[in-house]
């Protein structure tokens, strides 16, 4: 048996200027996916996968010589499914060619909905197995800045810089002295990364200046030594974003009396948020919103 695992992702800074070569700090997390192989004689691709709770949520047979879906139980996600394996077979030509029949078993070990990299995780294991370029996969598959991959492979927080399928990747110290400060809230619905990016995609404006605050602003994040640095960083942050997409911050449209920083973290509209405050401010204020999904600094980021 074969098994590979990757990390999952949060994007701290940066959000869709990293398309366009913004520098952006992500940091993994502790959580992320399992991708187990065993060999057997079926000439075929038996695929499960498996949530949290260890059911399984999907699964599919492919034919393992000609890479056509035989069976299914969802026709879209099966069809996602057998464009990265073909694609991974047009990397490496010579990806499955040994095998006779496979039993492939992903595991995630957080909710399929708090969008912490379902997908990134999933082709990093599938370019490990197949032994690509994980960049290059995602480019021909999914798309995106490749940020996911990036924290899918490394143990620490992240500077990442995007440039085709050699992005630049530098290790950094994001461990602020305030990090008992840091929380992270989930906002009880999944954003579409796609969707996020097809409209990014579609603005016409010059986005160079956006893109040159933002690559310093990164910088005075990780550097921050005070809270209130940090928080002021996070407030321009978000007035950046929002002025180029012509939407109002998170904070403003949910949470506008809170007395701490948010940021919304990757696309805007759901998953995870990044706030400032004390354990007994953060709990006293989201819980009774409906707000229960609460990490600390040190719960959710690999570090």
């Amino acid at each position: 048996m074969k098994t590979f695992y990757s990390n999952g992702k949060l994007l701290i800074s940066g959000e869709y200027l990293v398309l366009d070569g913004a520098l952006s700090l992500a940091v993994p997390t502790k959580y992320g996916q399992t991708l187990e192989l065993k060999e057997n004689q079926s000439n075929c691709i038996e695929w499960h996968s498996y949530n949290v709770n260890k059911e399984c949520w999907f699964s599919a047979t492919f034919n393992i010589n000609t890479l056509t879906l035989l069976t299914f139980n969802d026709k879209k996600i099966a069809a996602t499914l057998l464009e990265i394996l073909q694609t991974a077979k047009k990397l490496n030509p010579n990806f499955l060619k040994e095998s006779k029949g496979l039993s492939v078993k992903t595991t995630l070990n957080f909710p399929n909905e708090w969008g912490l990299g379902t997908s990134s995780t999933l082709i990093n294991n599938i370019a490990q197995w197949a032994e690509i370029n994980a960049f290059e996969l995602l480019e021909k598959s999914f798309g995106g800045s490749g940020y996911d991959i990036a924290c899918a492979q490394y143990d620490t927080p992240i500077f990442f810089k995007r440039n085709g399928v050699c992005p630049t990747i530098e290790p950094v110290n994001f461990n602020p002295k305030f990090k008992d400060q840091l929380f992270f809230v989930y906002l009880n619905q999944k954003q579409d990364s796609k969707e996020g990016i097809q409209m990014y995609r579609s603005l016409t404006i010059d986005k160079k200046n956006s893109i040159s605050k933002i690559n310093q602003l990164t910088l005075t994040m990780v550097q921050a030594d005070e809270l209130s640095v940090f928080e002021q960083c996070v407030t321009e942050h978000e007035t950046i974003i929002a002025n180029l997409l012509g939407i109002q911050p998170v904070k403003t449209q949910l949470f506008s009396d809170y007395l701490g920083s948010v940021k919304s973290l990757g696309a805007w509209g759901g998953d995870f948020v990044m706030v400032t405050g004390t354990k007994e401010e953060v709990a006293s204020y989201f819980v009774p919103k409906g707000y229960s999904i609460i990490f600390s600094f040190n719960e959710l980021l690999l570090n």
